[in-house]
Protein backbone atom coordinates (compact mmCIF):
# COMPACT_ATOMS: atom_id res chain seq x y z
CA UNK A 1 0.00 0.00 0.00
CA UNK A 2 1.31 3.08 -0.75
CA UNK A 3 1.44 6.75 1.15
CA UNK A 4 -1.67 7.97 -0.48
CA UNK A 5 -3.78 5.08 0.00
CA UNK A 6 -2.71 4.60 3.81
CA UNK A 7 -3.73 8.52 3.83
CA UNK A 8 -6.66 7.62 2.42
CA UNK A 9 -7.70 4.52 4.96
CA UNK A 10 -7.01 6.29 7.70
CA UNK A 11 -9.60 9.03 6.81
CA UNK A 12 -12.06 6.39 6.33
CA UNK A 13 -11.73 3.54 7.84
CA UNK A 14 -14.10 3.19 11.48
CA UNK A 15 -10.39 1.88 13.13
CA UNK A 16 -9.54 5.83 13.54
CA UNK A 17 -11.45 8.09 15.65
CA UNK A 18 -13.07 11.53 14.47
CA UNK A 19 -10.27 13.95 15.90
CA UNK A 20 -7.46 12.31 13.78
CA UNK A 21 -9.92 12.12 10.29
CA UNK A 22 -10.12 15.54 11.23
CA UNK A 23 -6.36 16.42 11.55
CA UNK A 24 -5.58 14.43 8.01
CA UNK A 25 -8.65 15.89 5.97
CA UNK A 26 -6.76 19.56 6.74
CA UNK A 27 -3.56 18.35 4.85
CA UNK A 28 -5.64 16.99 1.90
CA UNK A 29 -4.04 17.85 -1.08
CA UNK A 30 -0.97 18.91 0.60
CA UNK A 31 1.26 15.94 -0.90
CA UNK A 32 4.48 16.38 0.76
CA UNK A 33 2.88 16.76 4.06
CA UNK A 34 1.14 13.47 3.45
CA UNK A 35 3.78 11.60 2.62
CA UNK A 36 6.15 12.68 5.49
CA UNK A 37 3.52 11.45 7.91
CA UNK A 38 2.81 8.04 5.92
CA UNK A 39 5.76 7.02 3.83
CA UNK A 40 6.84 4.57 6.19
CA UNK A 41 5.70 3.31 9.77
CA UNK A 42 7.30 5.12 12.72
CA UNK A 43 9.95 2.42 13.78
CA UNK A 44 10.14 0.94 16.56
CA UNK A 45 14.08 0.52 16.55
CA UNK A 46 16.23 -0.34 19.45
CA UNK A 47 15.95 2.68 21.12
CA UNK A 48 11.81 1.94 21.14
CA UNK A 49 9.65 4.90 19.33
CA UNK A 50 10.57 8.69 18.71
CA UNK A 51 8.93 10.89 16.08
CA UNK A 52 6.79 13.76 15.55
CA UNK A 53 3.25 14.17 17.10
CA UNK A 54 0.14 13.72 15.11
CA UNK A 55 -1.78 11.44 12.98
CA UNK A 56 -0.10 9.36 10.24
CA UNK A 57 2.01 6.14 10.19
CA UNK A 58 4.99 8.18 10.91
CA UNK A 59 3.87 9.99 13.50
CA UNK A 60 3.77 9.38 17.42
CA UNK A 61 -0.11 8.97 18.52
CA UNK A 62 -2.66 6.27 19.96
CA UNK A 63 -2.57 4.05 17.24
CA UNK A 64 1.51 3.76 16.89
CA UNK A 65 2.08 3.65 20.90
CA UNK A 66 -1.04 1.07 21.36
CA UNK A 67 0.52 -1.15 18.59
CA UNK A 68 4.14 -1.19 20.43
CA UNK A 69 2.82 -1.72 23.47
CA UNK A 70 0.71 -4.61 22.28
CA UNK A 71 3.98 -6.14 20.50
CA UNK A 72 5.76 -5.23 24.11
CA UNK A 73 2.49 -7.37 25.69
CA UNK A 74 2.88 -10.22 23.24
CA UNK A 75 6.04 -10.63 23.95
CA UNK A 76 6.14 -10.64 27.91
CA UNK A 77 3.32 -13.21 27.58
CA UNK A 78 5.39 -14.84 25.25
CA UNK A 79 8.38 -15.08 28.35
CA UNK A 80 5.32 -15.97 31.35
CA UNK A 81 7.26 -12.78 32.72
CA UNK A 82 3.44 -10.85 33.51
CA UNK A 83 3.17 -11.63 37.38
CA UNK A 84 6.47 -9.05 37.82
CA UNK A 85 4.63 -6.00 36.00
CA UNK A 86 5.84 -3.42 33.79
CA UNK A 87 7.13 0.25 35.85
CA UNK A 88 5.71 3.20 33.35
CA UNK A 89 6.60 6.98 33.64
CA UNK A 90 6.28 10.32 31.40
CA UNK A 91 7.96 13.58 31.22
CA UNK A 92 6.61 17.08 30.43
CA UNK A 93 5.90 16.88 27.07
CA UNK A 94 2.65 17.07 25.15
CA UNK A 95 0.52 13.57 24.96
CA UNK A 96 3.08 12.11 27.55
CA UNK A 97 0.54 11.86 30.22
CA UNK A 98 -1.99 10.03 27.75
CA UNK A 99 0.31 8.33 26.34
CA UNK A 100 1.58 6.34 29.36
CA UNK A 101 -2.04 5.94 30.98
CA UNK A 102 -2.85 4.16 27.76
CA UNK A 103 0.54 1.95 27.61
CA UNK A 104 -0.52 0.80 30.95
CA UNK A 105 -4.13 0.00 30.24
CA UNK A 106 -3.42 -1.88 27.12
CA UNK A 107 -0.97 -3.79 29.38
CA UNK A 108 -3.75 -4.21 31.78
CA UNK A 109 -5.43 -5.47 29.05
CA UNK A 110 -3.68 -7.99 28.17
CA UNK A 111 -3.25 -9.64 32.04
CA UNK A 112 -0.26 -7.61 32.73
CA UNK A 113 0.34 -5.62 36.21
CA UNK A 114 0.89 -1.97 35.36
CA UNK A 115 3.39 0.30 37.69
CA UNK A 116 2.08 3.74 36.57
CA UNK A 117 3.81 6.72 38.39
CA UNK A 118 1.19 9.19 39.89
CA UNK A 119 2.63 12.59 37.90
CA UNK A 120 6.12 12.86 35.60
CA UNK A 121 8.78 11.55 36.64
CA UNK A 122 12.77 11.55 35.28
CA UNK A 123 14.18 8.66 33.28
CA UNK A 124 16.52 7.78 36.00
CA UNK A 125 13.92 7.19 38.69
CA UNK A 126 12.24 4.90 36.41
CA UNK A 127 15.43 2.47 35.34
CA UNK A 128 15.80 2.61 39.44
CA UNK A 129 11.68 1.60 39.90
CA UNK A 130 12.13 -1.25 37.67
CA UNK A 131 14.96 -2.74 39.77
CA UNK A 132 13.05 -1.77 43.22
CA UNK A 133 9.90 -3.52 42.27
CA UNK A 134 11.37 -6.16 40.61
CA UNK A 135 9.71 -5.55 37.01
CA UNK A 136 10.01 -7.30 33.88
CA UNK A 137 10.24 -4.22 31.82
CA UNK A 138 9.39 -0.77 32.13
CA UNK A 139 8.19 2.62 29.66
CA UNK A 140 8.95 5.66 29.71
CA UNK A 141 7.64 8.17 27.35
CA UNK A 142 9.67 10.66 26.38
CA UNK A 143 11.56 12.31 23.45
CA UNK A 144 14.70 13.29 25.72
CA UNK A 145 16.07 16.42 24.46
CA UNK A 146 14.06 16.77 20.98
CA UNK A 147 12.48 19.60 19.86
CA UNK A 148 8.85 20.13 20.75
CA UNK A 149 6.77 18.65 18.51
CA UNK A 150 8.45 15.03 19.48
CA UNK A 151 7.92 12.60 21.75
CA UNK A 152 8.65 9.00 22.15
CA UNK A 153 8.57 5.56 24.05
CA UNK A 154 11.25 3.66 25.40
CA UNK A 155 11.67 0.21 26.42
CA UNK A 156 13.93 -1.15 29.23
CA UNK A 157 14.09 -4.70 30.81
CA UNK A 158 14.32 -6.05 34.31
CA UNK A 159 17.37 -5.21 34.94
CA UNK A 160 16.57 -1.05 34.51
CA UNK A 161 18.82 -1.03 31.34
CA UNK A 162 16.81 -0.21 27.62
CA UNK A 163 16.60 -3.31 25.68
CA UNK A 164 19.81 -4.71 24.02
CA UNK A 165 20.23 -7.22 21.65
CA UNK A 166 18.55 -9.84 20.97
CA UNK A 167 15.72 -8.78 22.72
CA UNK A 168 15.46 -5.56 21.11
CA UNK A 169 15.35 -7.27 17.50
CA UNK A 170 12.47 -9.81 19.57
CA UNK A 171 10.48 -7.38 20.62
CA UNK A 172 10.84 -5.47 17.77
CA UNK A 173 9.18 -8.31 15.45
CA UNK A 174 6.72 -8.99 18.05
CA UNK A 175 5.72 -4.80 17.39
CA UNK A 176 6.04 -5.64 13.62
CA UNK A 177 3.86 -8.50 13.84
CA UNK A 178 0.89 -6.36 14.42
CA UNK A 179 -0.77 -5.78 11.64
CA UNK A 180 -4.36 -4.53 12.50
CA UNK A 181 -4.82 -1.78 14.92
CA UNK A 182 -7.76 -3.66 16.07
CA UNK A 183 -5.67 -6.73 17.76
CA UNK A 184 -4.68 -3.64 20.57
CA UNK A 185 -6.34 -4.31 23.63
CA UNK A 186 -8.54 -2.09 26.08
CA UNK A 187 -9.20 -1.64 29.29
CA UNK A 188 -10.87 0.76 31.60
CA UNK A 189 -8.96 2.94 34.49
CA UNK A 190 -11.66 2.20 36.96
CA UNK A 191 -11.71 -1.94 36.15
CA UNK A 192 -7.81 -2.15 35.70
CA UNK A 193 -7.93 -0.65 39.18
CA UNK A 194 -10.52 -3.28 40.48
CA UNK A 195 -9.01 -5.96 39.14
CA UNK A 196 -5.36 -5.03 41.21
CA UNK A 197 -3.69 -4.86 37.67
CA UNK A 198 -3.14 -0.75 37.61
CA UNK A 199 -0.74 0.08 40.69
CA UNK A 200 -0.31 3.79 41.41
CA UNK A 201 3.30 4.45 42.08
CA UNK A 202 3.88 8.20 44.17
CA UNK A 203 6.06 9.37 46.86
CA UNK A 204 7.14 6.08 47.97
CA UNK A 205 9.55 5.55 45.02
CA UNK A 206 10.71 9.11 45.35
CA UNK A 207 11.88 8.49 49.23
CA UNK A 208 13.35 5.60 48.24
CA UNK A 209 15.70 7.07 45.28
CA UNK A 210 16.78 9.84 46.81
CA UNK A 211 17.72 7.80 49.75
CA UNK A 212 20.03 5.79 47.47
CA UNK A 213 21.67 9.07 45.73
CA UNK A 214 22.35 10.35 48.86
CA UNK A 215 24.66 7.21 50.00
CA UNK A 216 26.36 7.62 47.07
CA UNK A 217 27.84 11.29 48.60
CA UNK A 218 31.64 10.82 49.32
CA UNK A 219 31.98 13.74 51.44
CA UNK A 220 28.58 14.97 53.26
CA UNK A 221 29.95 16.90 55.88
CA UNK A 222 32.16 19.26 53.56
CA UNK A 223 28.64 19.48 51.38
CA UNK A 224 27.46 21.15 54.35
CA UNK A 225 30.22 23.23 55.18
CA UNK A 226 30.76 24.72 51.93
CA UNK A 227 27.21 24.83 51.16
CA UNK A 228 26.44 27.43 53.12
CA UNK A 229 28.42 29.67 50.59
CA UNK A 230 28.14 28.39 47.18
CA UNK A 231 25.77 29.76 44.81
CA UNK A 232 23.71 27.17 42.00
CA UNK A 233 21.85 28.33 39.22
CA UNK A 234 19.61 25.52 38.17
CA UNK A 235 17.19 24.70 35.14
CA UNK A 236 14.83 21.87 34.31
CA UNK A 237 14.08 23.40 31.30
CA UNK A 238 10.30 22.98 31.73
CA UNK A 239 11.01 19.33 32.20
CA UNK A 240 10.86 16.52 35.22
CA UNK A 241 14.00 17.33 36.98
CA UNK A 242 12.70 20.04 39.89
CA UNK A 243 10.72 17.08 41.02
CA UNK A 244 13.90 16.21 42.99
CA UNK A 245 16.77 18.34 42.27
CA UNK A 246 15.67 21.50 44.61
CA UNK A 247 14.57 19.48 47.40
CA UNK A 248 17.66 17.18 47.14
CA UNK A 249 20.09 19.81 47.02
CA UNK A 250 18.61 21.65 50.03
CA UNK A 251 18.75 18.50 52.32
CA UNK A 252 22.24 17.84 51.25
CA UNK A 253 23.23 21.32 52.54
CA UNK A 254 23.56 23.47 49.62
CA UNK A 255 21.53 26.36 50.84
CA UNK A 256 21.41 29.07 47.89
CA UNK A 257 20.23 27.08 44.89
CA UNK A 258 17.93 29.17 42.74
CA UNK A 259 15.95 27.65 39.90
CA UNK A 260 15.21 29.89 36.90
CA UNK A 261 11.44 30.84 37.90
CA UNK A 262 10.51 31.42 33.96
CA UNK A 263 11.64 27.29 33.42
CA UNK A 264 10.45 25.76 36.96
CA UNK A 265 7.16 24.18 35.76
CA UNK A 266 6.89 21.64 33.16
CA UNK A 267 5.82 22.55 30.45
CA UNK A 268 5.33 20.28 26.83
CA UNK A 269 5.81 23.80 24.87
CA UNK A 270 8.98 24.74 26.17
CA UNK A 271 7.91 28.23 25.74
CA UNK A 272 11.29 29.74 26.63
CA UNK A 273 13.60 27.29 24.18
CA UNK A 274 13.38 26.75 20.88
CA UNK A 275 15.15 22.88 21.77
CA UNK A 276 14.85 21.80 25.54
CA UNK A 277 18.65 20.48 25.29
CA UNK A 278 21.46 20.93 27.91
CA UNK A 279 24.08 20.67 25.22
CA UNK A 280 22.75 23.85 23.44
CA UNK A 281 24.24 26.69 24.68
CA UNK A 282 21.20 28.72 23.75
CA UNK A 283 18.84 26.54 26.46
CA UNK A 284 20.81 28.59 28.99
CA UNK A 285 20.30 31.96 28.16
CA UNK A 286 17.94 33.04 31.32
CA UNK A 287 19.85 30.53 33.44
CA UNK A 288 23.05 32.79 32.70
CA UNK A 289 21.06 35.76 32.91
CA UNK A 290 20.12 34.96 36.75
CA UNK A 291 23.45 33.49 37.25
CA UNK A 292 25.13 36.41 36.88
CA UNK A 293 22.49 39.01 38.48
CA UNK A 294 23.05 36.52 41.77
CA UNK A 295 27.15 36.21 40.93
CA UNK A 296 26.09 32.19 41.09
CA UNK A 297 29.21 29.52 41.19
CA UNK A 298 27.61 27.01 38.86
CA UNK A 299 25.07 27.09 36.20
CA UNK A 300 23.34 23.61 35.66
CA UNK A 301 20.43 22.40 33.52
CA UNK A 302 19.14 18.87 32.98
CA UNK A 303 16.70 18.00 29.54
CA UNK A 304 13.00 17.64 30.10
CA UNK A 305 13.74 13.79 31.35
CA UNK A 306 16.61 14.58 33.25
CA UNK A 307 19.07 12.01 32.20
CA UNK A 308 21.33 14.62 30.94
CA UNK A 309 23.24 17.16 32.68
CA UNK A 310 25.07 20.34 31.23
CA UNK A 311 26.99 22.99 33.19
CA UNK A 312 28.53 26.26 33.26
CA UNK A 313 30.98 27.04 35.83
CA UNK A 314 32.44 30.73 36.75
CA UNK A 315 36.17 30.94 36.20
CA UNK A 316 36.63 33.50 38.85
CA UNK A 317 39.81 34.76 37.13
CA UNK A 318 38.18 36.30 34.22
CA UNK A 319 34.90 36.53 35.57
CA UNK A 320 33.23 34.45 32.44
CA UNK A 321 30.97 31.17 32.71
CA UNK A 322 32.27 28.82 30.94
CA UNK A 323 30.47 25.83 29.37
CA UNK A 324 31.49 22.23 29.59
CA UNK A 325 31.23 19.37 27.33
CA UNK A 326 29.47 16.28 28.33
CA UNK A 327 33.17 14.87 28.20
CA UNK A 328 34.47 17.87 30.02
CA UNK A 329 31.52 17.38 32.85
CA UNK A 330 31.17 13.63 33.09
CA UNK A 331 34.97 13.01 33.38
CA UNK A 332 35.49 16.50 36.35
CA UNK A 333 32.47 14.44 38.25
CA UNK A 334 34.92 10.70 37.40
CA UNK A 335 38.08 12.14 38.68
CA UNK A 336 36.74 13.77 41.58
CA UNK A 337 34.72 10.40 42.91
CA UNK A 338 37.81 8.19 41.57
CA UNK A 339 40.21 10.21 43.59
CA UNK A 340 38.38 10.40 46.50
CA UNK A 341 37.31 6.20 46.68
CA UNK A 342 41.34 5.71 46.63
CA UNK A 343 41.77 8.47 49.28
CA UNK A 344 38.96 7.01 51.24
CA UNK A 345 40.29 3.10 50.60
CA UNK A 346 36.95 2.06 49.06
CA UNK A 347 38.31 2.02 45.25
CA UNK A 348 37.45 -1.35 44.12
CA UNK A 349 40.51 -3.69 42.71
CA UNK A 350 38.07 -5.14 40.11
CA UNK A 351 36.68 -1.96 39.20
CA UNK A 352 35.55 -0.85 35.75
CA UNK A 353 35.17 2.71 33.99
CA UNK A 354 33.01 2.44 31.01
CA UNK A 355 32.52 4.87 28.41
CA UNK A 356 31.64 4.59 24.54
CA UNK A 357 34.06 5.02 21.12
CA UNK A 358 32.85 8.41 20.55
CA UNK A 359 33.62 9.45 24.38
CA UNK A 360 36.88 11.42 25.34
CA UNK A 361 40.21 9.46 25.33
CA UNK A 362 40.67 11.21 28.36
CA UNK A 363 38.52 8.59 30.40
CA UNK A 364 41.54 5.77 29.52
CA UNK A 365 44.03 8.14 30.77
CA UNK A 366 41.99 8.17 34.35
CA UNK A 367 41.43 4.63 34.20
CA UNK A 368 44.96 3.82 33.66
CA UNK A 369 46.14 6.10 36.53
CA UNK A 370 43.66 4.75 38.93
CA UNK A 371 44.58 1.10 37.32
CA UNK A 372 40.55 0.43 36.54
CA UNK A 373 39.83 -1.43 33.45
CA UNK A 374 38.30 0.91 31.13
CA UNK A 375 35.78 -0.81 28.60
CA UNK A 376 34.46 0.74 25.81
CA UNK A 377 31.43 0.26 23.95
CA UNK A 378 29.46 1.10 21.18
CA UNK A 379 27.06 4.58 21.41
CA UNK A 380 24.11 4.84 23.55
CA UNK A 381 23.76 3.63 27.52
CA UNK A 382 22.03 0.96 27.12
CA UNK A 383 25.46 -0.90 25.76
CA UNK A 384 26.74 0.60 29.32
CA UNK A 385 24.06 -0.81 30.94
CA UNK A 386 24.65 -4.43 29.26
CA UNK A 387 28.38 -4.40 30.52
CA UNK A 388 27.07 -4.00 33.96
CA UNK A 389 24.00 -6.55 33.81
CA UNK A 390 26.94 -8.93 32.58
CA UNK A 391 29.52 -8.30 35.40
CA UNK A 392 26.23 -8.63 38.22
CA UNK A 393 25.38 -12.20 36.62
CA UNK A 394 29.38 -13.07 36.73
CA UNK A 395 30.07 -11.43 40.06
CA UNK A 396 33.76 -10.70 38.04
CA UNK A 397 34.44 -6.87 38.49
CA UNK A 398 32.82 -3.54 40.03
CA UNK A 399 30.94 -0.59 38.63
CA UNK A 400 32.54 2.27 39.35
CA UNK A 401 31.92 5.09 36.72
CA UNK A 402 30.19 5.32 33.36
CA UNK A 403 29.44 7.85 30.72
CA UNK A 404 28.77 9.12 27.54
CA UNK A 405 29.90 12.25 25.53
CA UNK A 406 26.07 13.07 25.19
CA UNK A 407 26.05 14.62 28.20
CA UNK A 408 25.11 11.96 30.79
CA UNK A 409 26.49 9.82 33.15
CA UNK A 410 26.24 7.26 36.52
CA UNK A 411 27.56 7.36 39.36
CA UNK A 412 26.73 3.94 41.02
CA UNK A 413 25.25 0.75 40.18
CA UNK A 414 21.44 1.49 41.56
CA UNK A 415 20.22 2.28 37.83
CA UNK A 416 20.48 1.63 34.48
CA UNK A 417 20.59 4.79 32.68
CA UNK A 418 22.36 8.05 32.75
CA UNK A 419 20.84 10.08 35.62
CA UNK A 420 21.24 13.63 35.31
CA UNK A 421 19.95 14.17 39.26
CA UNK A 422 22.74 12.30 40.44
CA UNK A 423 24.96 14.12 38.32
CA UNK A 424 23.47 17.09 39.47
CA UNK A 425 24.16 15.97 43.19
CA UNK A 426 27.39 14.70 42.45
CA UNK A 427 28.61 18.07 40.44
CA UNK A 428 27.79 20.02 43.10
CA UNK A 429 29.67 17.79 45.63
CA UNK A 430 32.16 18.35 44.02
CA UNK A 431 32.04 22.36 44.19
CA UNK A 432 31.82 21.93 47.62
CA UNK A 433 35.08 19.61 47.58
CA UNK A 434 37.16 21.88 45.83
CA UNK A 435 35.89 25.19 47.27
CA UNK A 436 37.23 23.49 50.73
CA UNK A 437 40.75 23.66 49.03
CA UNK A 438 40.20 27.48 47.36
CA UNK A 439 39.70 25.96 44.07
CA UNK A 440 36.81 26.47 41.51
CA UNK A 441 35.26 24.16 38.94
CA UNK A 442 36.94 25.58 36.08
CA UNK A 443 40.14 25.26 38.45
CA UNK A 444 39.57 21.83 39.19
CA UNK A 445 38.95 21.21 35.13
CA UNK A 446 42.61 22.85 34.58
CA UNK A 447 44.11 20.72 36.61
CA UNK A 448 42.66 17.47 34.96
CA UNK A 449 44.31 19.16 31.96
CA UNK A 450 47.24 19.36 33.02
CA UNK A 451 47.52 16.12 34.84
CA UNK A 452 46.67 13.83 31.84
CA UNK A 453 46.65 16.29 28.73
CA UNK A 454 44.31 18.55 26.85
CA UNK A 455 41.82 16.11 25.35
CA UNK A 456 39.06 17.90 22.87
CA UNK A 457 36.49 16.83 21.79
CA UNK A 458 33.75 18.45 19.06
CA UNK A 459 30.36 16.71 17.59
CA UNK A 460 28.91 18.09 14.44
CA UNK A 461 25.65 17.11 12.72
CA UNK A 462 24.70 17.66 9.17
CA UNK A 463 20.54 17.47 9.12
CA UNK A 464 18.50 15.87 6.30
CA UNK A 465 14.33 15.47 7.09
CA UNK A 466 12.30 13.48 5.18
CA UNK A 467 11.71 10.87 2.56
CA UNK A 468 14.85 12.27 0.52
CA UNK A 469 17.33 13.38 3.43
CA UNK A 470 16.73 9.65 4.96
CA UNK A 471 18.02 8.64 1.52
CA UNK A 472 20.69 11.24 1.48
CA UNK A 473 22.33 10.06 4.79
CA UNK A 474 22.15 6.42 3.58
CA UNK A 475 24.04 7.64 0.67
CA UNK A 476 26.30 9.31 2.36
CA UNK A 477 27.48 6.43 4.67
CA UNK A 478 27.71 4.20 1.63
CA UNK A 479 30.20 6.66 0.47
CA UNK A 480 32.12 6.76 3.38
CA UNK A 481 32.56 3.08 3.87
CA UNK A 482 33.71 2.22 0.00
CA UNK A 483 36.05 4.91 0.13
CA UNK A 484 39.20 4.21 1.79
CA UNK A 485 40.39 7.52 3.32
CA UNK A 486 44.18 7.70 3.84
CA UNK A 487 43.95 11.53 5.71
CA UNK A 488 41.89 13.59 7.15
CA UNK A 489 43.37 17.10 7.60
CA UNK A 490 46.68 17.13 8.59
CA UNK A 491 46.25 13.35 9.98
CA UNK A 492 46.89 9.92 8.48
CA UNK A 493 44.64 7.45 9.06
CA UNK A 494 45.86 4.29 11.18
CA UNK A 495 43.09 1.96 11.72
CA UNK A 496 39.93 1.73 9.87
CA UNK A 497 36.76 0.55 11.77
CA UNK A 498 33.83 -0.48 10.06
CA UNK A 499 31.74 -1.87 13.05
CA UNK A 500 28.73 -2.76 10.92
CA UNK A 501 30.67 -5.25 8.57
CA UNK A 502 33.13 -6.30 11.93
CA UNK A 503 36.09 -5.20 10.16
CA UNK A 504 38.89 -3.43 11.60
CA UNK A 505 41.69 -2.63 8.84
CA UNK A 506 45.83 -1.63 9.97
CA UNK A 507 45.87 1.38 7.15
CA UNK A 508 49.52 0.35 6.90
CA UNK A 509 49.66 -3.37 6.86
CA UNK A 510 46.33 -3.86 5.25
CA UNK A 511 45.66 -6.56 7.71
CA UNK A 512 41.88 -6.69 8.74
CA UNK A 513 40.69 -8.06 12.21
CA UNK A 514 37.18 -8.31 13.90
CA UNK A 515 35.98 -5.36 16.10
CA UNK A 516 34.30 -7.71 18.65
CA UNK A 517 31.92 -5.46 19.12
CA UNK A 518 28.20 -5.71 17.95
CA UNK A 519 27.00 -4.64 15.01
CA UNK A 520 26.43 -0.69 14.16
CA UNK A 521 26.55 1.47 11.46
CA UNK A 522 29.40 3.36 12.76
CA UNK A 523 32.51 4.37 11.02
CA UNK A 524 35.30 5.22 13.10
CA UNK A 525 39.19 6.31 12.01
CA UNK A 526 42.40 5.98 14.31
CA UNK A 527 44.19 8.73 13.56
CA UNK A 528 48.35 9.64 14.19
CA UNK A 529 48.67 11.59 17.93
CA UNK A 530 45.85 10.51 19.76
CA UNK A 531 43.59 11.51 17.40
CA UNK A 532 40.37 10.48 15.69
CA UNK A 533 36.95 11.03 14.04
CA UNK A 534 33.59 8.73 13.60
CA UNK A 535 30.41 8.92 11.82
CA UNK A 536 27.17 7.51 12.44
CA UNK A 537 23.53 8.12 11.70
CA UNK A 538 21.64 9.35 14.90
CA UNK A 539 19.00 6.85 15.58
CA UNK A 540 16.29 9.28 17.14
CA UNK A 541 16.96 12.22 14.64
CA UNK A 542 17.20 12.81 11.13
CA UNK A 543 20.91 13.48 11.05
CA UNK A 544 24.26 11.95 10.19
CA UNK A 545 26.55 12.49 13.17
CA UNK A 546 30.24 13.41 13.20
CA UNK A 547 32.39 12.75 16.40
CA UNK A 548 36.41 13.61 16.74
CA UNK A 549 38.81 14.45 19.25
CA UNK A 550 42.28 15.36 19.73
CA UNK A 551 44.88 15.95 22.27
CA UNK A 552 46.90 18.88 22.79
CA UNK A 553 50.02 20.40 24.92
CA UNK A 554 47.74 23.68 25.62
CA UNK A 555 44.44 24.73 25.61
CA UNK A 556 45.08 26.63 22.80
CA UNK A 557 46.55 24.19 20.58
CA UNK A 558 43.75 21.97 21.10
CA UNK A 559 41.36 23.92 20.23
CA UNK A 560 42.95 25.12 17.03
CA UNK A 561 43.58 21.49 16.21
CA UNK A 562 39.99 20.53 17.10
CA UNK A 563 38.78 23.29 14.42
CA UNK A 564 40.76 22.36 11.69
CA UNK A 565 40.11 18.44 12.09
CA UNK A 566 36.11 19.41 11.94
CA UNK A 567 36.49 21.23 8.81
CA UNK A 568 38.12 18.74 7.52
CA UNK A 569 35.53 15.93 8.35
CA UNK A 570 33.00 17.87 7.08
CA UNK A 571 34.58 18.52 3.80
CA UNK A 572 35.02 15.05 3.28
CA UNK A 573 31.29 13.92 3.90
CA UNK A 574 29.97 16.72 2.36
CA UNK A 575 32.08 16.73 -0.89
Amino acid sequence: MNYLQEYKKWCESSEFDQETKKELLEIKGNEEEIEDRFYKELEFGTAGLRGIIGAGTNRMNKYTVGKATQGLANYILEQKTQEKGVAISYDSRRMSKEFALQTALILCANGIKAYLFENLRPVPELSFAVRELKCTAGVMITASHNPPKYNGYKVYWDDGSQIVSPRDTEIINKVRNVKDFKEIKGMSREEAINKGLLKIVGKEMDEKYIKILKEHILNPEIMKEQGKNLKIVYTPLHGTGNTIVESLLKELGMENVYVVPEQKDPDGNFPTVDYPNPEDPKAFKLALELAKKINADVVLATDPDADRLGIYAKDTKTGEYMNYTGNMSALLIAEYRISQMKEKNILPSNGMFITTIVSSELAKAIAKNYELECIEVLTGFKNIGAVMRKAEENQDKEYVFGFEESYGCLIGDYARDKDGIAAVMALCEAACYYASEGKTLWDAMIDIYEKYGYYKEAQVSIVREGSKGAQEIKDMMTKMRQTEIQKIGDYKVLVFKDIENNMVKDMKTGITTETGLPKSNVLYYELEDNNWCCIRPSGTEPKIKMYMGIKGNTEEEAEEKLEKLKNAMLKIVEE
